[in-house]
């Protein structure tokens, strides 16, 4: 199967309710097929990677199961709703952010039946110092530090039929992520054999020139031979590049070394990703303000997404609701526009 046959029917090959046998044996295939399908020569190779495999879909499990619970998105919403009003400056934002998701389009194209579907919205989180009038009492303070929160870059790629289906995309998702990290890392060690290689020829070169006596054509027009001690230098810098090669080991350990990688980046998915509850208490500016604080103010329910590794990326989101209705009708092409141009 190649890895192209993966991106088909994504969303069946997770479960958040339960663990099978199936869905392991998948993900340790696909695993495999995604990395280096190569790796199923190695002896026992499925055999070692099912329990690394095993250790990711828990905590994937786990991950999906913290998700904040599905929000309706719609602009007519935005005025009563506080939580639509801190993602969003306007209510016009929300279809302009939903007429850019063109897989959400897609989504509710092919089936025409589906009045609603269910997104990952995902947002520039920021938070930032800034001097402001606060309430104290019945008294005004003016110039009083306060921590205004801002969300930016608001994203709708991630789309499902229903709340369920979504849950199950996201942690396709995150699978996917992992393994992208474990190539990321089989992509340095790779580079660092080609360094290393490539710097032992041009050691052995010069080498071999400096003890027939002067790189290059110095020997030819009688130079001076080369010092012992560059020599004895250079001999030591290729005894280290060559025992840099060795620990790598040889080309019949290029794919043990890959398994290895991927099943150290499996069994530690914590170190690449966290999904992390987060509640602010927010007043109509967006400004984050504390439990005693008598402004009127509400509570703000969202995940933040933290993710290491090779990109490291930081972001707001929130499982979201949205009906047909609210998206745009796709723009159509003025012709008469266009043929001014031509």
């Amino acid at each position: 199967m190649g890895i192209l046959d993966w991106f088909k029917n994504r969303p069946g090959q997770f479960d958040p309710d339960r663990i099978s046998e199936e869905m392991v044996r998948g993900s340790v295939e696909k695993a495999i097929t995604l990395t280096n399908p190569r790796l199923k020569l190695l002896p026992s190779c499925y055999k070692r990677l099912t329990p690394a495999v095993e250790n990711t879909i828990e905590f994937l499990r786990a991950q999906v199961s913290i998700l904040p619970a599905v929000h309706p998105l719609s602009a007519k919403a935005w005025s009563s709703d506080p939580a639509l009003r801190a993602f969003f400056v306007a209510p016009s934002d929300i279809p302009a952010v939903l007429a850019r998701s063109d897989n959400l389009r897609t989504l509710f194209d092919k089936f025409p039946e589906l009045d609603e579907a269910c997104l990952v919205l995902g947002m520039a989180f920021n938070k930032q110092r800034v001097f402001g009038m606060a309430l104290h009492g019945e008294m005004v303070q003016r110039d009083v530090a306060q921590t205004s929160v801002s969300f930016s870059d608001h994203r709708a790629r991630l789309c499902g039929h229903d709340e369920l289906r979504l849950r199950r995309i996201v942690g396709v998702e995150v699978f996917e992520h992992l393994v992208a990290q474990a190539l990321s890392e089989i992509g340095e060690e790779r580079v660092e054999r080609q360094e290393l290689q490539t710097n032992r020829s041009l050691l052995r070169t010069r080498l071999r020139l400096l003890q027939q006596h002067g790189p290059g054509l110095g020997s030819m027009f009688g130079a001076e031979p080369a010092a012992p001690s560059e020599q004895t230098r250079l001999a030591a810098e290729l005894l280290e590049n060559e025992r840099q090669l060795e620990s790598l080991g040889g080309s019949d350990s290029v794919l043990e070394a890959e398994l290895e990688t991927l099943k150290a980046v499996l069994d530690n998915p914590q170190r690449y990703l966290h999904f992390e509850p987060t509640r602010l208490r927010l007043n109509t500016m967006n400004v984050l303000l504390d439990e005693n604080s008598s402004e009127r103010a509400a509570d703000v329910d969202f995940a933040v997404a933290e993710l290491s590794g090779a990109n490291p990326l930081r972001r707001a989101f929130v499982l979201a609701r949205v009906a047909r209705a609210e998206l745009p009708p796709p723009k159509k092409l003025d012709f008469d526009h266009a043929a001014r141009y031509l």
